[in-house]
């Protein structure tokens, strides 16, 4: 892999590092660590056609006493999921005083149809996959595009239908709005997180 992004965490302690090939669609492979809710580590590889859309998404995500995998494959305009599981991560989350996250994977893969994009979870990497794919760096300003991106939530890894905006604010600045939520985000010239605010922070090496 000829490039190296690292983030760290602003909204709780945690990190995230990819490598990756972005010379003909994406190839990736990063490790997102993290201690909310409850400390867990996941391990990803995702990979896109050369327009960006995204064809296949492995994650494993693991802590004490439990580990959870998940991979969605999209094939003729249909998405296959696939999971497992050892450990019980709920007794994790519920004897740290949280809920109870939902099972790995879709009951229903067809819920996805109408997704291009896979989106991991508090990971900077994959708001680059829509960005491409809708040809952000090129459009006129205040032009929002909606769309629908597969979820995949952690650590639980649960996937669902999730709509999101996408919005261009000039060279260097998208906003993403899904649900109540807006972060105005800063980008560099090839579309990857420089700055998410109340999430993650670019560090370049020196």
């Amino acid at each position: 892999m000829p490039k190296s992004i690292f983030w760290s965490r602003t909204d709780t302690a945690g990190s995230e590092h990819v490598l990756l090939d972005d010379g003909n669609g994406l190839a990736a492979r990063g490790t997102l660590l993290a201690v909310d809710p409850i400390p867990w580590t996941a391990r990803y590889q995702v990979t896109t056609a050369p327009d960006w859309s995204t064809t296949r998404v492995e994650v494993e995500a693991e802590g004490p006493g439990w580990l959870r995998r998940v991979t969605l494959e999209r094939a003729t305009g249909r998405w296959r999921v696939t999971t497992a599981e050892q450990g019980d991560l709920d007794a994790a989350l519920v004897a740290a005083g949280h809920p109870r996250a939902g099972l790995p994977g879709t009951d229903d893969p067809d819920r996805l149809a109408d997704a291009l994009d896979v989106d991991l979870s508090r990971s900077p990497l994959f708001n680059a996959l829509p960005f491409h794919r809708l040809g952000m760096a090129t459009q006129a300003a205040d032009m929002p595009r909606r769309i629908i991106v597969a979820w995949v939530l952690l650590p639980g890894l649960e996937v669902v239908a999730a709509e999101q905006i996408y919005t261009g604010l000039g060279p260097g600045r998208v906003r993403f709005a899904s649900g109540t939520f807006t972060a105005d985000i800063d980008v560099d010239a090839d579309g990857y997180v420089v700055r998410y605010p109340g999430l993650a922070e670019r560090i370049d090496p020196r």
